[in-house]
């Protein structure tokens, strides 16, 4: 019994020994870093706090709360976070000693032929036994895999917080086309309406012999092609709620009802600098990660060509007697240690580093492409900002017009001044300028939504709803 206490004392030892090796953390790269924006001057402190709330709808937040908790997609970020969790927690394993215990027992029956009689003999006996073995992390390469898990823990953390955000954005995105939808369908139903008042006005006309059939022909024409612009509109406004159904996690049963406005958006404020984004942004947090967990997995491969010391003791005792296996007197012992070395494997260690030294410039080039987008995301959105809104102010101003031009159309045609043409190409141009109104003001709010997404905005208000909705009280 004092070798084996000897034995743990020494893995104790020497695992203090190994702690303590860090193996080199490999370094994300360095892009070019400009020191403002250069779509537009903004402040250079971003606002912190929730971004959706700060769009002024709260049935939008509810909606973002709903699919933060009734998503499928998401629910896979979530597993992969538990699943890199345990996979951290098995290295961990991987440094500390492995102990297995067994008890065996057998019965034996044997006949044997003693002066002329057969004498037959009948036995019980019973084993136990127990082993530990311990490999000392003498090169830092159990280490060097426990750092790899611990980053990948860090990376699906940082992806599922790029998830949230993402499905946040995507929820916003969906409610705002939703509406576009809703106000285009009411357009249309409008249209109808106008395009059968032209009619019967021209129907009127005709039976009084002021104007010719080819006028109602085209009204006529003009009333079929309203109906069937309503009908597409039906459609696509049907497939956006299901978009958003899906997203929120509900049966696409095109139920979710919408208000037919759009809030006015607050002006553009503080996106920081480009070099504090990437330290906001969740998807650059876990490509940084993976350039971490890809060096410590070179410098794994590496130190697999070193020699490895494995080191191992056992307690065993075998008795008839199951009363006597744990008597002292009856325990025997055994330590031993080996040293391996690789020889020859036919080249799999070197390639082995070969492979996860290549995968660490992937993993290098990846970091790069994701801050040259981000960069480029932040840079579109403050640019379109600004392009949109005098987008829409001059919408506005070209629908003030084509109304009057209708009204003046309409009044001459009743006049006798003007013809069929002219009417309905008023009406038409009428018609395209409140569409184009609607459009422009959807395109503003989907393009807030990708600027505060561009700059990794946080959720606490969604989350928070979100963690209320689903009763958890947990914190993954």
């Amino acid at each position: 019994m004092r070798a084996q206490i000897t034995f743990v004392s020494i893995l104790a030892l020497t695992g203090c020994s190994t702690l303590s090796h860090n193996p080199e953390v490999l370094s994300a790269p360095n892009p070019d870093r400009p020191e403002s924006w250069k779509s537009g001057e903004l402040a250079s402190i971003p606002k912190s706090g929730d971004w959706i709330a700060s769009l002024g709808d709260e049935t939008l937040t509810k909606l973002v709360a709903e699919a933060l908790n009734n998503n499928p997609d998401l629910a896979i970020s979530t597993a992969s976070v538990r699943a890199s969790r345990a996979a951290a927690a098995a290295q961990y394993g991987n440094r500390l000693p492995s102990i297995n215990g067994g008890l065996d027992a057998d019965w034996t029956s044997a006949v044997a032929d003693i002066n002329d009689n057969a004498v037959r003999s009948e036995g019980a006996g019973y084993g136990f036994s127990v082993g530990a073995s311990w490999e000392p992390d003498f090169w830092g390469r159990i280490s060097a895999g426990i750092l790899a898990a611990e980053a990948d823990l860090k990376a699906s953390e940082a992806d599922l917080q790029a998830a949230e955000l993402s499905l946040a954005a995507s929820t916003a995105i969906s409610w705002y086309q939703l509406k576009e939808a809703v106000l285009q369908q009411a357009l249309a139903v409008e249209t109808l309406s106008a395009r059968e008042r032209t009619l019967q006005l021209t129907e009127r006309r005709f039976r009084n012999g002021l104007t010719a059939a080819l006028d109602v022909r085209l009204a006529r024409s003009a009333v079929e092609t309203a109906k069937a612009q309503l009908s597409a509109q039906k459609r696509a406004t049907g497939e956006a709620r299901r978009a958003i159904e899906v997203l929120l996690g509900r049966y696409p049963s095109n139920e979710l009802t919408v208000s037919e406005t759009f809030l006015q958006l607050p002006d553009l404020e503080g996106a920081g600098d480009p070099t504090s984004l990437l330290a906001r942004r969740p998807d650059i947090a876990a490509a940084e990660a993976r350039i971490a967990a890809a060096g410590f997995r070179v410098e794994t491969a590496r130190l697999a060509l070193k020699p490895s010391l494995k080191l191992s003791a056992s307690l065993f005792s075998s008795n008839d007697d199951i009363a006597d296996l744990l008597d002292p007197s009856y325990l025997a012992g055994q330590i031993a240690a080996s040293l391996t070395a690789p020889l020859y494997n036919g080249g799999r260690l070197k390639a082995n580093i070969e492979a996860a030294d290549a995968q660490a410039k992937i993993t290098s080039a990846r970091y790069v492409s994701t801050v040259l987008t981000a960069w480029q995301e932040v840079e579109n959105a403050i640019a379109a900002d600004a392009l949109l809104a005098e987008q829409l102010e001059s919408q506005l101003r070209a629908q003030e017009e084509a109304q009057l031009a209708e009204n003046l159309a309409e009044r001459q045609y009743q006049g006798g001044l003007s013809t069929i043409f002219n009417l309905i190409d008023a009406q038409t141009r009428r018609i395209n300028a409140d569409s184009s109104v609607i459009s422009a003001q959807s395109a503003r709010a989907i393009n807030r939504v990708r600027f505060h997404l561009a700059l990794g905005g946080e959720l606490p208000q969604a989350k928070a709803l979100a963690t209320s909705l689903s009763g958890d009280t947990t914190n993954e």
